[in-house]
């Protein structure tokens, strides 16, 4: 006994400081409850608080109302448990505190508990455990779910008079005993059924949040459309829409395909097609296509579709202009009349941007050190800041100097050739004409530079005659003696028809995949190509055709192959966005005994939950980036697992603004432990998480690798400070690079890449971007990301690829490069100028009333250039958009209810 008092006397000293706290806070009369019990003495000298005059009333009447239903007068009970119910319901205290009623009626719940056992079943019983259920907030023990338990007892439905804290309380009661039926396997009929009375509740007091958290949580999001109106469903899909990327497969898609009903049950078919093309289902796409006859909607719809670069096949009897629409036929027009606008059409030389004068003197006269190289460097540069003007000073010139190709030479001479396509980008009839001359040259490396410029004219955009698999796939190029004239063919039609899922596609590319005599280059480059145009498509004929080819004998030999990453690459791309449906592709690739299984399986995966943010996946990631790896001969493949994680990390994170956070700090993790290989696939990453939104946490931290002492490691971070401002001339940025330029003036490889970054920065004078996201930042273009992530695996050994003589793997940037624009159209698609205020957006999900969802706004008229985080809005009502974001071509159709004020 005397052991008992002491373990108890130093429980209470332990408690000790808790309670003090407690008592600060008020709650006195409790913790000297508490204390009275541990010390053996219950109640002997109870010390109550000092009460006012009315109080103490409330108090005396509440305890007469108990003890009338302890009597044995079964005939009081009703008025007196009416009476309570009244005292409970109009109680009036702050809204912080327990209601006086249940604080005073708490002591007494033990014995009302006991009452309800005695009493014979009938309405007094009922309305009792209804009382309970209330009384079971303040008293019960959490983990016994007194509220739940008492109103599972009664059959009383009027739920909404005991007020919103209450129906709160219940519903995460009803959360936590679904969860702990599902454990122990019991049926839940009469949780789901409560559950559903309590969601009318939520959507007539605007918690349209907790309606769905609590269907959510039972997994029954699929019942909320009935319960909708007119007033509450646009709130209820704004915060389904926004929970998906904190959501699990299955359930992700289910929300959105929950949201699609809904939308299409309020005729919003903008809102219904954007998350069509999340979801990558074409059959619906195409439903939601034929949904309307209303011709301009119709063309809006075409638009949201084409920005994603889905290729849609409709009757041929379909209005041209609708056509126009779906195959981006308009873009090059539009982005001209913007260019227009902002007063810059006159080209840029690659002066303009290097700006050498700026430069520190000491580099400044040698950075031409050796000027083939320093032309092939501007002539990329030349091509990213004038692309899609159609216009430059060096390669579309006539006259005696003649184009830039000629101060080139060798592999230099393709990328300069090349570069043509991405000055005249979308603009393919004109393109062609002034590419064609070029097919005819004597040397093989223009004219690949040739084919391969008709390849990125193609990208993205769609034309009935389909020029590009015409020339491309003519035998005298893709069956050509020379190696760049074969590899330039196959990678133009991969950039044409990327996300098209062209069939025709198959036969040509496949036997180049399957054939085993050949160069792995081309192989692999075959396979890559097919990952591009079945992006996401999980294809079985060319996930077939590459597993095979990697498990083939003959193949085993040339595996250790520098381009053999290309070939897993392109299996992983088919399997892009796909989730769970990888799995199978990663079972044969366990079955594969081979260097390049695992790394293999790695991209496969990374690919599959790309955008999601799942944080199971990163986890998986950053388990394998913390396996040590012995140096040894065979462990090429086991550096590029690590490789392709840290890059995984990226892609995985992108779409969700708090796992980016995450991720970026477990990057200087990995940058101050990791091994070699970690280390220079980490500033890649951080390019890849961001790209063409610039910030200042971000380059600051690049800017410090891009003189790192592992030169490989400096050479990425400058690629990916030239890709974090892609298009944005951010001034800090060109800065930083210029005095990069003279840091690195007798250094070739990583001045060749200060310069492309400088070219990225300028893109499109600063009018274009390459972030995969869009549509208000909802939808990852599978295409743009696919092109992303290629030209990145090609930049993990850039000295083998992009510093050695493939530099043209760059333009496979191509495909996620487009207009950041706000171009406002007429019915007929005639250009429309009219008013928007521009701003940085503002996250309303879930917030009362109707908030701003923009801030620190600037008016101006259309066209107009969009940041990164910016979003638009009408500044009146004349015109009402068709399109659900004011992003890209919006169609506006005027408003017949407006009228304009005098």
């Amino acid at each position: 006994m005397a052991k008992e008092g002491e373990r108890q006397g130093a429980a209470n000293k332990g408690k000790g400081k808790v309670e003090d706290v407690r008592e600060l806070n008020g709650d006195a009369k409790n913790v000297k409850e508490e204390k009275a019990k541990a010390n053996g003495k219950k109640d002997e000298e109870p010390q109550e608080e000092e009460l006012s005059e009315e109080d103490q009333q409330l108090k005396s009447e509440l305890e007469m109302l108990v003890e009338r239903l302890k009597e044995q007068d079964t005939s009081l009970y009703r008025p007196a448990l009416d009476a309570i119910k009244t005292f409970i319901k109009t109680s009036t205290s702050s809204m912080t505190a327990v209601p006086k009623p249940l604080k005073f009626l708490r002591p007494h719940y033990d014995e009302l508990t006991a009452l309800y056992e005695k009493w014979e079943a009938g309405p007094d019983k009922d309305s009792l455990a209804d009382m309970l259920s209330v009384l079971g907030m303040t008293y019960g023990d959490e983990d016994k779910l007194e509220t739940l338990k008492w109103r599972l007892l009664t059959t009383s439905e009027d739920l909404g008079s005991w007020g919103h804290e209450y129906i709160r309380h219940l519903a995460l009661e009803i959360g936590q005993e679904y969860q702990n039926r599902l454990t122990e396997e019991k049926d839940f009929q009469d949780l789901t059924d409560l559950a559903l009375s309590l969601v009318p509740y939520f959507l007539s007091h605007n918690a349209e949040a907790d309606a769905v958290d609590l269907l959510s949580e039972l997994e029954m999001i699929e019942e909320i459309p009935r319960f909708l109106d007119e007033n509450t469903y646009s709130r209820v899909c704004l915060y389904m829409v926004s929970m998906v990327n904190l959501l699990t497969y299955p359930e992700d898609q289910q929300f959105l395909r929950t949201a699609h009903d809904i939308y299409i049950r309020y005729n919003k078919l903008a809102q219904a097609m954007v998350i069509a093309i999340r979801l990558n289902d074409i059959d619906l796409i195409n439903k939601d296509f034929g949904a309307t006859e209303d011709k301009a909607l119709k063309k809006q719809l075409a638009f949201l579709v084409a920005r994603q670069q889905i290729w849609l096949d409709l009757p041929e009897e379909e209005d041209q202009d609708l056509l126009d629409c779906l195959n981006n036929t308009h873009i090059p027009d539009h982005f001209k009349a913007l260019a227009k606008e902002l007063n810059i059409l006159d080209p840029k030389m690659p002066e303009d941007i290097y700006k050498t004068h700026l430069e520190s003197s000491r580099g400044a006269g040698l950075t031409n050190v050796d000027s083939a190289r320093h032309n092939l460097a501007s002539a990329f540069v030349n091509s990213f800041a004038n692309a899609g003007f159609g216009n430059d000073k060096m390669m579309l010139v006539e006259g005696d100097k003649g184009p830039w190709v000629w101060k080139t030479k060798d592999d230099g001479m393709m990328s300069t050739t090349a570069s043509m396509g991405m000055l005249l980008h979308r603009d393919v009839e004109e393109g062609l004409g002034k590419i064609d001359k070029f097919t005819y040259a004597q040397e093989d490396q223009i004219k690949a530079g040739a084919l391969l410029a008709i390849g990125i004219l193609n990208s993205g955009v769609r034309i009935d005659s389909d020029p590009a698999l015409a020339l491309l796939s003519d035998p005298d190029n893709l069956e050509n003696k020379s190696v760049p004239m074969r590899v330039a063919s196959i990678m133009g039609l991969g950039l044409s028809y990327a996300g098209s899922n062209k069939e025709e596609l198959l036969d040509i590319l496949l036997p180049i995949v399957e054939d085993v005599s050949l160069d792995m280059q081309l192989s692999a480059m075959a396979a890559v190509s097919l990952g591009l145009i079945f992006v996401g498509s999980s294809n079985h004929q060319v996930s077939e055709a590459i597993a095979t080819t990697l498990m083939d004998e003959e193949r085993q030999k040339h595996l250790k192959d520098k381009w053999t990453r290309f070939m897993a690459l392109g299996l992983a791309l088919l399997y892009f966005g796909k989730q769970e449906e990888v799995d199978v592709i990663l079972d044969i690739l366990k079955a594969v005994d081979h260097p390049m299984a695992k790394p293999t399986s790695v991209l496969a995966s990374v690919c599959a939950w790309a955008g999601t943010g799942t944080v199971l996946k990163l986890q998986e990631l950053l388990h394998i980036c913390n396996e040590f790896i012995e140096e040894k001969e065979e462990s090429k493949g086991d550096e590029l697992v690590q490789s392709y994680a840290v890059l995984g990390l990226s892609l995985i994170a992108m779409g969700e603004e708090v796992g980016q956070d995450m991720i970026l700090r477990q990057f200087g993790h990995l940058m101050h432990y990791g091994a070699s290989n970690i280390r220079k696939a980490v500033p890649l990453a951080m390019g890849l998480i961001s790209p063409s939104n610039p910030q200042m946490k971000v380059y600051d931290t690049l800017s410090r690798y891009s003189h790192d002492t592992d030169n490989d490691v400096a050479i990425n971070a400058i690629f990916a400070m030239g890709l974090l401002g892609a298009g944005t001339n951010n001034a800090r940025l060109a800065q930083l690079l210029r005095q990069l330029a003279s840091y690195y003036h007798r250094d070739q490889n990583s001045l060749f890449m200060v310069r492309i970054a400088q070219g990225l920065l300028h893109m499109g004078k600063g009018t274009l971007t390459v972030n995969p996201f869009h549509t208000d930042r909802q939808v990852l273009s599978r295409v743009a990301a696919a092109g992303l992530l290629t030209v990145l695996v090609s930049m993990i050994d850039a000295k083998q690829f992009v510093l050695a003589e493939h530099h043209y793997l760059l333009y496979f940037l191509i495909t996620a490069m487009y207009p950041r624009f706000l171009v406002t159209l007429d019915e007929n698609l005639q250009p429309l100028t009219v008013n928007v205020r521009v701003g940085q957006a503002v996250d309303v999900v879930a917030q009362a009333g109707r908030p701003k969802t923009i801030t620190g706004w600037q008016t101006q008229s259309t066209p107009v250039l969009l940041a990164y985080g910016e979003r638009a809005e009408l500044e009146d009502e004349e015109y009402i958009s068709l399109s659900s974001t004011l992003e890209g071509l919006v169609i506006l159709r005027k408003n017949p209810d407006w009228e304009a004020s005098a």
